[in-house]
């Protein structure tokens, strides 16, 4: 390859997104930024100079700006996370919080690296040596991937929903808290309850019996919120809407009057909910709980607080 002064690095690296094998969708300005921020390749560094910065999507986007004049709108994270960094990390080109692993999803210290084969390629990039170098990144590219897949699963929490059937929620203190409805009080208040939903801080519809929702005389609303675990509990008839609270989604009074609309179609009682994991962070809480409703601490999973005095848990008339 030439060494030509006027090089740019903003087509290299498309460029290379494109031998790397990354789907066209991906071989774009956007991505060929992002790209160059894990390699910290300001322009006129040559690609031998290639470091390995540990940056999230907000950072990344402020090295494109201060770099490469690039100023995306802060709306663009998602995009930049959705539309980029995904594919990065699913072909084995980035890590995802190699740092800390069981890091939450909707962590803000979420992070991303360049993956050490892949800095040592890109580092030959414009060499002699290169073109032999991406025909053994390559051949060894799957293995690569099929290995971080495997580390990212085995991160993810296991959650047993029924005898013989289980599912994963994305790493964190949410999804363990989810788990431990499930698991203790689920079994505990609401015993031989079926699992309607469980959400998950990676992907909106963790678990969903889109059945058994129907059954119950429900629609799916796009645009509505759902609690992070829905349980139907047939010894009652009742339906139980519950929110897993590490930082913050409470039943205070808007959120009773946002699931109730949300429920509307509902044929069983709706009984409210809220989680916590302990009763530390039941404390910053306190004074939001809506009347009417029930709290559940994981740490002491035999009790359970009613925040109304003329019942225990059960459904109140509209």
């Amino acid at each position: 390859m030439s060494t030509n002064t006027k090089r740019d690095p903003l087509k290299e690296a498309e460029h290379i997104l494109a031998l790397l094998g990354l789907p066209v969708v991906q071989q774009n300005e956007r991505s060929a930024l992002c790209l160059l921020s894990l390699l910290d390749l300001r322009p006129g560094k040559a690609w031998n100079k290639a470091r390995n910065p540990l940056l999230g999507i907000t950072p990344m986007m402020d090295w494109m700006r201060k770099h490469y004049n690039k100023d995306y709108a802060p709306n663009t994270r998602e995009t930049v996370r959705r539309q980029t960094m995904h594919q990065f990390v699913a072909a084995g080109i980035a890590l995802y919080n190699p740092d800390n692993p069981d890091r939450p999803v909707n962590s803000p210290k979420a992070a991303y690296q360049i993956e050490p084969a892949t800095l040592a390629l890109l580092r030959s990039f414009g060499t002699k040596q290169w073109h032999s170098n991406l025909v053994n990144y390559l051949a060894m590219r799957q293995t690569l991937v099929a290995r971080y897949a495997k580390e990212r699963q085995q991160s993810r929490v296991p959650v047993k929903i029924a005898p013989g059937k289980q599912i994963t929620l994305s790493p964190g203190k949410h999804s363990e808290l989810i788990r431990a409805i499930i698991e203790d009080f689920a079994p505990r208040f609401a015993p031989d309850s079926l699992l309607v939903y469980a959400g998950d801080t990676g992907d909106k519809w963790g678990y969903f019996d889109a059945e058994l929702f129907q059954e119950l005389g429900l629609t799916v609303d796009p645009h509505g919120k759902m609690p992070d675990v829905v349980l139907y509990y047939a010894h009652k008839n009742w339906l139980l809407l519950v929110e897993s609270v590490t930082s913050h989604g409470a039943v205070d009074g808007k959120r009773h009057a946002e699931l109730t609309k949300l429920f509307a179609g509902s044929r069983v009682g709706l009984v409210y909910v809220t989680a916590f994991p302990n009763r530390a962070t039941l404390s910053r809480y306190l004074g939001e709980i809506a009347w009417e409703t029930e709290v559940w601490i994981a740490d002491a999973p035999s009790h359970l607080i009613h925040f109304n005095g003329s019942r225990f848990l059960g459904p109140y008339p509209a």
